[in-house]
């Protein structure tokens, strides 16, 4: 099982002693269609988000949900939210309009969990297959980025 507290610098080195209690929910297919992530990937993607929260020094718990999903299903996104009639590999939608270098608040936590909505990000796994193959690299190594790339859209 993945250790949070002793993977993350932050962990070892914050002030109070506590983890930093992110929470990433991976939720496949979440537009119907029928999406197989194994799990592995989805530890992938877990790991890159916390990393990139990290390196972001996010020191507010925060939940990030992202939905893994293929091409169809972001593309339905994609023109939903957009007007954009064509996939993409990742969508962020950000619950706060932060500026490059703002942090979120402790003020806008969920009185029900504590931690702040950073914000919802769909990844096709489909288009990051593709994209892998395009940039000679492995699908993973596709996933681990677009994963970090969407999870510092919320943060400006």
């Amino acid at each position: 099982m993945f250790d949070q507290f002793n993977y993350f610098s932050y962990n070892r080195e914050n002030k109070g002693g506590k983890p930093m209690d992110h929470e990433v929910y991976i939720e496949a297919g979440c537009m119907d269609e029928a999406v197989e992530v194994p799990s592995a990937v989805e530890e992938q993607i877990r790991r890159s988000v916390l990393a990139a929260l990290e390196e972001e020094r996010v020191d507010v718990p925060c939940i990030v949900e992202v939905c893994v999903t293929d091409d169809e299903g972001i593309r339905r996104t994609n023109l939903d939210m957009r007007g954009v009639d064509r996939p993409t590999d990742v969508l962020s939608f950000p619950m706060f309009e932060l500026k490059p270098g703002e942090k979120p608040s402790p003020d806008w936590a969920d009185p029900d969990t504590d931690k702040v909505l950073l914000g919802d990000m769909m990844i096709s796994l489909e288009r990051a297959r593709v994209q892998a193959a395009e940039f000679g690299h492995s699908p993973e190594r596709e996933v681990c980025y677009l994963a970090v790339h969407s999870t510092l859209h919320p943060l400006g």
